[in-house]
């Protein structure tokens, strides 16, 4: 009788992705008329958002809270999406015995509904009061000092469990959201592309062909988006800022990272005087600056022919191209270097760039995006 052989299987890695939200509500005054989808949640609703945000959204949920017994009790994040104000909101949620989250406002004030959500193990619905950043879809959550300047960024077991996108909301905020917007929405593709590699995994490939079309809507109909609040263009462009946005990093996961535009970003929030710029006014400018590192030291001129492109594009919409641009006309070279080495540490993304990058070489591209 033979023995019989133990056989040893080799498990592929598995991996998890939080590609989309549980669902979306989307269309003129659809807030309004969620309030069925908003009450399924439970009864005793925190809602977190900035001070302004909080005053504009209670008009839309006191009547929802109203009609079907809600209990809400409204938090502010500031001074940021930070370890202290998230402390303090999970005091808030304890405090009030709340069985769900609800995020309202900008890129921060979403990013900290979603985080205090996952470390209370609560359902979140997220409510973007403006088409400035793709924060209302994403798993991802960015943590900031008091003072605003990044730290890292946590990523959460899920999307946000509903999304609710009101035109009208939207629409009432200023023009230069949906603007910054864009700017943060058109990263996808040159990150994706360049940080998804050689890939020829079937999301990866999808993930990068999605933000490929993200690209060329934000191109051919943001400006005259921006001329036409409301109208289907205009819906268009929105959809892709806020939606389509978050699709790539939902589908490819870490195949499809921020690479050198977001790490740029980052590193520009470290100087107090670009705090009065938007997220995706800053990363559009760090769009330009790893197509210049990509031309000088990839010789790659397809960089700089993109490059060109979307100076052109910038000067039609109103993004920054320079970094007087950004506020920074009185900065001093020490200050800037500074920055150049916030965003050259050794965790940072703009080393997912094929070739390497250091302070310097950051510095003279950051300085030359309109050469």
């Amino acid at each position: 009788m033979s023995k019989s052989k133990s056989i040893s299987i080799e498990v592929g890695q598995i991996f998890s992705l939080q590609v989309a939200p549980g669902n979306i509500i989307k269309g003129e005054n659809s807030l309004s008329n969620s309030g069925d989808a908003i009450a399924s949640f439970g009864q005793m609703p925190l809602v977190v958002g900035g001070e302004k945000t909080i005053k504009l959204i209670e008009t839309y949920l006191e009547p929802i809270c109203k009609k079907f017994n809600l209990k809400p009790r409204y938090a502010s994040y500031l001074p940021d999406c930070s370890e202290t104000s998230l402390k303090r909101l999970e005091k808030a949620v304890k405090t009030h015995e709340a069985d769900f989250i609800i995020g309202v406002g900008g890129g921060k004030s979403l990013d900290s509904a979603k985080l205090l959500a996952h470390n209370c193990h609560l359902p979140v619905i997220t409510i973007p009061t403006s088409g400035a950043t793709c924060a209302a879809w994403t798993a991802l959550s960015n943590i900031y000092s008091e003072s605003g300047a990044f730290q890292y960024d946590v990523s959460l077991r899920h999307c946000p469990n509903l999304l609710i996108l009101d035109y009208n909301i939207i629409a009432s905020a200023p023009k230069y959201t949906l603007i910054a917007g864009i700017g943060d929405a058109i990263a996808k593709w040159y990150e994706a592309s360049v940080s998804s590699g050689n890939s020829t995994a079937t999301l990866t490939i999808a993930a990068v062909q999605q933000a490929r079309v993200l690209r060329d809507i934000l191109l051919q109909k943001a400006e005259t988006a921006l001329q036409n609040p409301l109208s289907e263009t205009w819906k268009e462009v929105v959809d892709a800022t806020v939606l389509l946005a978050g699709v790539s990093g939902g589908l490819g996961g870490a195949n499809c990272r921020t690479v050198a535009a977001h790490a740029v970003h980052n590193g520009l929030t470290h100087l107090e005087a670009t705090h009065g710029k938007l997220h995706g006014a800053k990363v559009a400018y760090g769009i330009l600056v790893q197509l210049r590192l990509e031309e000088t030291i990839a010789n790659n001129q397809l960089a700089k022919t993109a490059r060109q492109q979307l100076i052109k594009f910038y000067q039609s919409i109103g993004l920054p191209i320079t970094l007087e641009d950004l506020g920074l006309t009185n900065i001093t070279l020490n200050q800037l270097r500074q920055c150049a080495e916030i965003t050259c540490k050794p965790e940072s993304d703009i080393h997912r760039l094929p070739f390497n990058v250091t302070p310097d070489i950051l510095l003279s591209a950051m300085v030359s995006t309109m050469a």
